[in-house]
């Protein structure tokens, strides 16, 4: 209990917050951006999968509820392109998106902590991505996204 617990190589939401119920107290692990350079993006929602035909025409940010510059600055229609082309550009804005958005999670953990709702936080992980943690099979349809 007197020592920091670190836990690498787990990076999934539903992983990270599993993890921390289990007392774990810091991670470290690629996920976010590896995800990223193909074109798996975590929002609010669940898992965007950016390359899918469905977003080439898509101008609203990856995640609405997000204040990073890659949502700020530009459309999901351009990082599909981006993201299909190859370009990389799109890696960056996509890992950028992924880090903000891991940023902003743990601070929902935190918060989560402090306030005795660790539980009710690992309910809503589990409906917005899944057991595993990078599925969309149980978003409700109108949310849910094309893998």
């Amino acid at each position: 209990p007197d020592r920091v617990r670190y836990l690498m190589g787990v990076g999934t939401p539903a992983d990270i917050v599993a993890s921390v119920s289990c007392g774990v107290d810091l991670f470290d692990c690629v996920l976010p951006t590896r995800n990223a350079r193909h074109g798996v993006l975590f929002t609010r929602q669940g898992v965007l999968r950016i390359k899918n035909a469905r977003f080439r025409d898509d101008d609203r940010p990856i995640d609405e509820a997000c204040g990073c510059p890659a949502c700020r600055r530009h459309g999901r229609a351009f990082l599909h392109h981006l993201v299909r082309s190859r370009e990389l550009t799109g890696a960056v804005l996509a890992s950028i998106h992924n880090l903000r958005f891991y940023l902003d999670f743990m601070a929902e953990v935190r918060e989560a902590i402090a306030s005795g709702r660790l539980a009710n936080l690992a309910a809503g992980v589990a409906d917005r991505y899944g057991a595993d943690g990078t599925s969309e099979s149980r978003l409700p349809p109108d949310r849910h996204v094309e893998k």
